[in-house]
């Protein structure tokens, strides 16, 4: 093969890049409103790296996409999509906790870029995204440590021995007696409580500063999905005596200007819906107990219809911005 030779990206990478392109150009927008109404001493360098990461990958997704001759994503721009002199909406403590629970997902979403690249530039760059963003995780969580704010998941007994499942009822509950959750299924029952927890304090915030009747209510219809789920995971981790992770609605301020454009609040809102209706397939895969399936798998069908309304409510506003597309192979052939 030819070194010099440019190879064309394929789909999976382009789609790859150009959803991280929309990512970062509006995580840029709520990062500077973050930076602006920072007090914190230890919490303001910490936005300030996570904003300087999603400015470098703009400037080298912008490269690729030029170099490939492709059309650049709208995306989201300060001057349209938020406004840095509003008052301050939520507390620098929620923004630390943000900024750790973005970093999370970054590490999955990086790392699912790496294993999907072919191209050598392109896998570099995304092994670098990488890197810089287990530094951030890594600076989120030792600040959040030594400022007592971090939330652990509950402790396990040690066990003396190992040893193998021998009963069906591990899996199904024949006669409606449920054994102790599993290690792996009280992580996920914690993480997914933590991650609607945070959600349900940005859409709080969100539900204040939104302009249209319609858009807030879809922002307090997904607050209320939010709250039942944590509700209903709560609920499993109490049945088995183990503690409930706190909300952070307190966090937010009683500010009520518009802070953030219609347009990046319900970017941002479809985004995490995205991200749980993955965080629960995998809950699904990772839990036996025959009742946290089924659980799992009833609020995944409830947000992807709530996911659904909210593409349609973007698509009726013009800020659902089309990705790139194959051709219309049929059509091309009609216009002939």
């Amino acid at each position: 093969m030819e070194e010099n030779k440019q190879i064309r990206l394929t789909a999976t990478e382009l789609a790859s890049l150009w959803f991280q392109y929309l990512n970062d150009s509006a995580r840029i927008c709520m990062l500077s409103y973050f930076l602006e109404k920072a007090e914190d001493a230890e919490i303001k360098p910490m936005i300030e790296h996570a904003l300087q990461l999603s400015k470098i990958h703009l400037e080298t997704l912008t490269t690729i996409f030029t170099k490939e001759n492709r059309q650049i994503p709208y995306g989201f721009k300060i001057e349209e999509d938020v406004d840095l002199t509003a008052p301050r909406l939520y507390s620098d403590g929620y923004v630390l906790h943000f900024l750790h629970q973005m970093a999370s997902i970054g590490l999955n979403l990086f790392s699912a870029g790496v294993a999907a690249s072919v191209r050598t530039d392109i896998t570099d760059f995304y092994m670098e995204c990488l890197t810089k963003t287990m530094q951030l995780y890594k600076m989120t969580k030792d600040l959040l440590l030594s400022k007592g704010m971090y939330i652990r998941s509950p402790y396990f007994p040690n066990s003396q021995q190992a040893g193998y499942v021998e009963k069906q009822g591990f899996v199904w509950d024949v006669f409606g007696e449920k054994r102790p959750l599993s290690s792996m299924e009280i992580a996920n029952l914690h993480a997914n409580i933590l991650r609607n927890a945070l959600g349900a304090a940005i859409l709080t915030g969100f539900i204040q500063v939104s302009k249209s009747k319609e858009v807030r209510q879809y922002f307090l219809r997904g607050k209320e999905i939010a709250k039942k789920h944590i509700e209903l995971f709560g609920k499993k981790l109490k049945e088995n005596d183990l503690p409930v992770p706190m909300t952070w609605e307190s966090e937010v301020t009683e500010s009520t200007a518009n802070t953030f454009s219609d347009k990046l609040m319900m970017f941002f809102t479809n985004g995490l819906i995205s991200l749980s209706i993955g965080y629960y397939g995998i809950s699904v895969s990772q839990s036996p107990r025959v009742d946290l399936g089924v659980m799992y798998n009833r609020l995944s069908a409830e947000i992807q219809l709530y996911s659904e309304d909210g593409a349609n409510l973007m698509i009726k506003n013009k800020w659902l911005e089309q990705p790139p597309m194959a051709y219309d192979r049929d059509k091309l052939s009609k216009n002939k």
